[in-house]
């Protein structure tokens, strides 16, 4: 998939800070294809009415962050909508549903609405509820069509939650609409940032809507399946949760600590109540496999401890999803498709000076501090190329390979094909008519 200027500049201004960019990750993704082909999987039962859980399981460095990001993008293009909560210390308790429901729904995006998405969604569902009271013979110019909406309104949030939705949540989607329909958007705003977990909406705001205090933990999770309700019914095949980080439960007090890892086997336990919805947690091996994780809390523990076979196999399809660390040929892979991807003044120059060649001595020279452990350098080198790009194209006598006292090896045809992930010539197909063998000059 193409990407436009501004999706280019956003990547390597990202990746300038060591931060993993939030769009354009398919044009670098390397050696995951295994993965987003279980996610994928996963997506295709959410999206049949599956209420569904899966961990991503890696290393510092591997890709975690990356991988989840890439999946809500994946989501968000199959008409899913999404919501990325990144886990930060004191900042997310597991066990406060208020917190996890307040994270959660501020964070929604769409593809059309990339951030703050509720009110966008909210209208789009009620939008719809019009549309069919229309088709049925509703006349919308008559004095009773908005007091037939707001009926509708409850009607259907009652259908779609079983009759278990909080009695405010209906209120105050029909108070929204009222609102909008008056025109008094600050208003109706106020009430969706209440529905959207915040503790700072005025009083005045909350007694118009006939509501008193903030969502509760109790309750929380009731909300939450409304919303997901909502979702689908404004024409979305489901929501995809993404909870990156969740190693950083192990920095927390035990007591927290333990409440924590309850709720999230809560969590799991419940997941296939909210038909439609896919939660997808990140940790590293410690947070899993340590009794300070959720190897410390054996019901959790046995419902998603990573199964591996001798040689090291394991199934992509159990509820730990295991990614494995960088090696040098992946590293230099993605180098490559970077290279390809950068936004130069001189293309011909920048694959001239930044050369396969130069590239993999730079993978060597990154990696020899740690021992050829690629899996703890991948940010830092990734930085450390788009600085050479950023050089080459801003500097005229910048030359990567003498600064950095590399000797060119001159790699042969073969070499420069294994370093771009091609086979070699005697393994491609022999020509037929009309087939022009690629040449790659130096």
């Amino acid at each position: 998939m193409g990407l436009d200027r501004r999706d280019v500049e956003h990547v390597f201004e990202r990746l300038r800070s060591g931060v993993v960019p939030e769009r354009g990750l398919d044009a670098f993704a390397v050696g995951i294809e295994r993965h987003r082909k279980e996610i994928s999987r996963q997506l295709d039962l959410v999206q049949s009415g599956e209420g569904l859980f899966k961990f991503l399981r890696g290393g510092y460095g591997c890709g975690k962050t990356f991988m989840a990001r890439l999946t809500a993008l994946d989501a968000q293009e199959r008409g899913f909508a999404t919501s990325f909560v990144v886990v930060s210390d004191n900042d997310l308790h597991f066990h406060k549903f208020d917190e996890l429901y307040r994270k959660v729904v501020q964070g929604l995006s769409t593809a059309s609405c990339p951030t703050g998405a509720l009110g966008d969604v909210i209208d789009r569902w009620i939008g719809r509820v019009e549309d069919s009271l229309i088709e049925a013979g509703a006349d919308e110019d008559a004095p009773d069509f908005d007091d037939r909406v707001q009926k509708r309104i409850a009607e259907e949030i009652t259908s779609m939650t079983g009759g278990n939705a909080p009695e405010d949540l209906a209120r105050v989607l029909r108070v929204i609409f009222t609102l909008k329909q008056k025109e008094e958007i600050a208003e109706a705003g106020a009430l969706i940032s209440w529905l959207s977990g915040s503790g700072n909406v005025a009083a005045g705001a909350k007694k118009a809507a006939g509501v008193k205090g903030d969502i509760s933990g109790a309750d929380a999770l009731k909300y939450l399946h409304g919303i997901l309700e909502i979702v689908k019914a404004a024409g979305y095949k489901g929501l995809l949760i993404v909870i990156d980080e969740a190693e950083t439960i192990l920095r927390m007090r035990r007591d927290v600590r333990g409440k924590s890892l309850n709720g999230i086997r809560q969590i799991c336990d419940d997941a296939s109540t909210y038909q439609g919805a896919l939660w997808l947690f990140t940790g590293t091996p410690e947070f899993f496999d340590t009794k300070r994780g959720v190897a410390g809390l054996q019901p959790l523990h046995d419902r998603i401890k990573f199964l591996s076979h001798e040689g090291g196999r394991a199934s992509l399809r159990q509820p730990q999803l295991d990614l494995r660390p960088f090696d040098k040929q992946r590293l230099l892979e993605v180098a490559l498709k970077l290279r390809e991807l950068y936004p130069t003044t001189d293309r011909a120059r920048t694959e001239r000076l930044v050369s396969a060649d130069y590239l993999g001595q730079l993978v060597d020279k990154v990696t020899e501090g740690f021992r050829g452990d690629v899996g703890v350098v991948p940010r830092q080198f990734l930085r450390q190329l788009v600085d050479v790009l950023d050089l080459v194209d801003d500097d005229p006598e910048f030359d990567p390979m003498a600064e950095a006292g590399f000797t060119p090896k001159n790699p042969t045809e073969d070499e420069v094909r294994a370093s771009e992930g091609r086979p070699p010539f005697d393994e491609e197909p022999e020509d037929e008519e009309g087939y022009e063998p690629t040449v790659v000059e130096f």
